[in-house]
């Protein structure tokens, strides 16, 4: 049967709910969102005149919820305009809706009994054949289908997104024993291609997969903290990315996630399981007194942390879980602590850390990494078929940088099992059958493939094509050429890759020389050239430090040379006789969108948050990109079409001055950073993929380079319009009398200087004034300044 969802519902309008439908509304899929009828009416409703046979009453949860995603922290929206594919209405006169619905995910409360209500509902108004899927976060899947139609319970299986839906990674989908196979292999391929989800095929069993041990290996740490005298702060210090997981860390991330929600969960699985596993999962009472305390986290204003105002300012207070009062934060510092952070890599850190035995730190760490290590082996089977999936969705769900499996290689299963042993830990059997025979480690690695041990043998770990993973390959291929900036590896099919990773992937002199390089053999050997990494970020910006120094030591020709060098190589990409696409992702900061502006294509990421920053620290782009960003304006005006010249200035002056920063890659496309012909992946991990498909598409297309022409610019007159908005703004006493100084800068440059409105000028008369500018508010101690503390401090400084 061929499938495709083109519309879907979301029964259910809270947090959850209105998140997935703004999800799927980001993707492009029209979303009808339901909710209950209110009982009571509101005093405003009342003043209006409204009853209940209103619709604006009838509607008003799921219309709230839906106004609701516009204020959300961080947006569950990558842009407004997604608002537009969601229709709202309720769940006593709107179900019969569902007759057009392809895919109708239920998101009502955490109620067995209501579910199977709402499920017995959905089967009357459904077409035959659509999917119907529940969002639970550990109820039977089976059991709320139960009495459900065939054709139902055929098209029926748990999809678990986690919240956010739109930046959490995993979707566990659950098939029961009814569950047509063909429906769980769609759904896990749409979850994929189409949602960007990482998708894990998860047991029917509470909690799941992630839920199960993430909520297991939270209490554990609250119990070892409790017995053994550790502070909140203290676990929080070295429970984070010490440890290679989220900066929350333990504490921070109940306070996110919100006590009653976490309660909650820990309870599904109290209520479900027997003997030592329900103890394990009983919350200790000091938590069940925050509850009563009203204490949630994040939503109620404190937690297991609070702010507080005090005489040295804003400062963040500890809970005392003996005492119940709040006070001063500590940290866990010992010898094992820093000794982990002179190592690289969370694997490094958590084996130093592990190995200290009798230290502090090294002891809490072990006390709380060892449980789930093992709870963790005595589940499989049970929540998964196999030792990946249980990686992936601790890895996806959580953010834990490495799965429980992956964990134990890390620090050795050999040794770590005998110190479990000697300890009086019962390890499963399946792990000791597994090092009797001669099998070390859960994974292994050989020419660039991935082997997972699996009931007596390893078994090759098979990979969606469309992942591109740079380590891999690189394993298997010989690097082309690399430096300490960058490598140029063969990506297959007759493309190059050029990976940047410098530290952040700050843009230097290394950097640059690679782009030329790459220029130079992609021509003579490839079809085309993908730029693009596999690091935190695509690219931060030029090598601030190195600029701030040489700016110092007043050696401004050494700048200009290399400003200059930066130039010169985006003019090459940009006019290269083979396609250039760019493929940035994360924070695509100054230089970096300077790497992408005059790519043919940008593919980018749905995550994707693309700016000209360079305001921030008392510049302006030098790497070409006030001309570029102009250039791409002008030509996502459509042929034929007249237009203001000035209004195009005054567009890309506003960005580039107040720094504007796209919060997702359809807001880059808004922003202006990307035009028609530019792309966006929604699943990360298949935009190397996206970017090489569209390179070959053009190379199969007949590429030719494209023809140089002049640009017209607005002149005097236009830079005169630009200062008098600015000198607005600081007259306003929004900007400072540096930022006007730059403001004038930028405004000049983007007006060509000294012309006639409408004067053609060439691309490299833009660059000449673009780098003298640069150059000036290089050596003016103000800018300096703001470099300084950017480098320092990690944000902008407003002098």
């Amino acid at each position: 049967m061929n499938r495709n969802i083109k519309r879907a519902a979301v029964l259910g309008s809270g947090v959850m709910g209105a998140g997935i439908a703004a999800h799927l509304a980001n993707v492009g899929i029209p979303t009808l969102m339901l909710d209950i009828v209110p009982r009571e009416l509101t005093d405003q409703e009342k003043k209006k005149g409204l009853t209940f046979e209103d619709k604006e009453v009838r509607n008003r949860i799921a219309a709230l919820n839906k106004e609701a995603l516009k204020k959300q922290k961080p947006s569950p929206l990558t842009s407004k305009s997604s608002l537009d594919l969601i229709e709202i209405g309720n769940m006593s006169d709107d179900m019969e809706k569902l007759a057009e619905i392809d895919w109708v995910i239920e998101v009502v409360v955490e109620n067995l009994d209501v579910k199977k209500k709402v499920l017995s509902e959905v089967d009357q108004h459904r077409k035959q054949g659509s999917i119907i899927s529940s969002n639970t976060s550990g109820i039977s899947i089976e059991a709320m289908s139960s009495e459900c139609s065939e054709d139902l319970k055929k098209n029926f299986l748990g999809t678990h997104f986690f919240n956010p839906p739109r930046y959490l990674k995993l979707l566990e989908v659950i098939p029961t024993k009814d569950t047509d196979p063909e429906v769980l292999s769609f759904m896990k391929t749409f979850g994929e291609d189409v949602l960007g989800k990482g998708v894990v095929e998860a047991k029917d069993t509470p909690n799941f997969i992630a839920n199960r041990i993430g909520t297991y290996g939270l209490l554990v740490t609250v119990q070892q903290m409790l017995e053994k005298g550790y502070s909140v702060g203290e676990v929080d210090s070295v429970t984070g990315p010490m440890i290679g997981r989220p900066k929350s860390a333990t504490f921070r991330t109940l306070d996110v996630v919100g006590l009653d929600t976490f309660i909650h969960v820990a309870n599904n699985v109290y209520d479900q399981v027997e003997g030592e596993e329900k103890t394990a999962f009983e919350v200790p009472d000091f938590m069940k007194q925050m509850l009563e305390n009203g204490w949630l986290g994040s939503k109620s204003g404190q937690g297991f942390f609070l702010k507080k105002k005090g005489e040295k300012g804003s400062e963040i207070l500890q809970l005392n879980p003996q005492t119940m009062e709040y006070e001063e934060r500590r940290k866990l510092k010992t010898k094992a602590t820093e000794m982990a952070k002179q190592e690289k890599g969370s694997k490094r850190k958590l084996k130093a850390l592990i190995s200290a035995k009798g230290d502090r730190a090294g002891d809490l760490i072990w006390s709380i990494v060892k449980p789930v290590l093992l709870y963790s082996a005595e589940l499989y089977g049970e929540i998964a078929d196999d030792v990946p999936s249980i990686d992936e969705a601790m890895r996806w769900g959580f953010g834990w940088e490495l799965g429980p499996f992956e964990v134990w290689d890390a620090i050795g299963v050999h040794k770590s099992v005998e110190r479990m042993k000697e300890e009086g830990d019962q390890v499963p059997s399946w792990v000791e059958h597994m090092l009797e025979q001669g099998f070390t480690s859960f994974y292994k690695q050989e020419n660039g493939n991935v082997y997972f041990y699996h009931d007596g043998e390893y078994k090759e770990q098979s990979f969606n094509p469309k992942n591109i993973n740079l380590k891999r390959l690189k394993e298997q291929k010989e690097v082309i050429k690399k430096n300490s900036g960058a490598s140029l590896v063969d990506l297959g099919d007759g493309v190059a890759g050029l990976e940047f990773h410098s530290q952040s992937n700050a843009i230097g002199l290394d950097i640059i020389q690679m782009v030329n390089f790459a220029i130079d053999h992609v021509d003579d050997h490839f079809n085309g050239l993908v730029i693009g990494n596999q690091a935190k970020n695509f690219c931060v910006g030029a090598n601030l430090g190195m600029i701030l120094m040489e700016a110092q030591d007043f050696n401004f020709f050494e700048i200009e040379m290399v400003v200059k060098n930066f130039q010169d190589a985006m003019m090459r990409l940009k006019y290269s006789d083979k396609p250039v696409v760019a493929a940035p992702f994360g924070m695509t900061l100054g230089g970096g969108a300077e790497v992408c502006l005059p790519a043919d294509v940008i593919q980018a990421s749905q995550e994707t948050y693309m700016g000209l920053v360079e305001t921030g620290v008392g510049l302006i782009p030098g790497g070409g990109g006030n001309k570029e960003l102009y250039i791409k304006h002008l030509r996502n005006i459509p042929d034929g079409i007249d237009f203001d010249l000035q209004k195009v200035a005054n567009s890309v002056f506003e960005k580039i001055a107040m720094a504007k920063v796209s919060t997702s890659g359809e807001e880059a496309r808004e922003n202006g950073f990307l035009d028609s012909k530019d792309a966006i992946s929604v699943n990360g991990d298949h935009l190397l993929h996206d970017a090489k498909e569209k390179v070959l598409a053009l190379a199969n297309s007949g590429y030719k380079a494209p023809k140089r022409t002049k640009v017209p610019v607005v002149g005097e007159q236009g830079y005169a319009t630009m200062m008098l908005g600015a000198k607005s703004l600081a007259l306003s006493g929004y900007a400072s009398e540096h930022d006007l100084k730059i403001a004038e800068k930028l405004a000049f440059v983007l007006a060509g200087g000294r012309l006639k409105e409408g004067t053609q000028v060439d691309e490299q008369y833009l660059l000449d004034l673009e780098r003298e500018a640069f150059l000036s508010l290089v050596g003016e101690p103000k800018s300096q300044m703001r470099m300084q503390h950017m480098l320092m401090k990690g944000k902008p400084l407003r002098n």
